[in-house]
């Protein structure tokens, strides 16, 4: 099980990379999974070996984020604080918060704290606590919305 569960920290980890590349460059979709299948989940770069990732929570994701883009930024926007907006949010926050938000929405199969723990494990990759503190609680009232008790 903690193989399972570290292969999917690993795909989180690169869906939020690879839409970040996919806001910043504008890479076709399959060409991106594509390379990232090839070049970064489970490879050696630079000297770093990167975790073996669940390719198809990876896939699922990207796509799933991909596809309801619109549906799940609306949801975010009307979450944040009054006066913020997205496009205030760093680039790499916002693929954070699109990605355990479409978790929450599309995945019933995992627990909902397990997917806002997830992710703000992944926020402390980038960033301080504070604002990992601000994953936990943006995804926690986009759970409220999406989820049922």
């Amino acid at each position: 099980m903690k193989a399972r569960s570290q292969a999917r920290a690993a795909a989180r980890l690169a869906a939020v990379q690879a839409l970040y590349q996919l806001e910043m460059e504008g890479t076709a979709l399959a060409q991106l999974i594509d390379e990232f299948h090839r070049h970064r989940l489970g490879a050696e770069i630079e000297g770093d070996q990167y975790a073996e990732a669940e390719q198809a929570f990876f896939d699922d994701t990207v796509k799933g984020v991909a596809a309801r883009r619109d549906e799940i930024d609306a949801l975010l926007d009307a979450k944040l604080a009054e006066g913020w907006k997205l496009e205030r949010l760093d680039k790499t926050m916002l693929q954070v918060l699109r990605a355990g938000a479409w978790e929450l929405m599309a995945r019933a199969d995992v627990p909902t704290a397990s997917t806002i723990s997830e992710y703000v494990d992944v926020a402390h990759a980038f960033f301080e606590a504070r604002e990992a503190k601000f994953v936990n609680g943006v995804l926690d009232a986009v759970a409220k919305e999406v989820r049922s008790s």
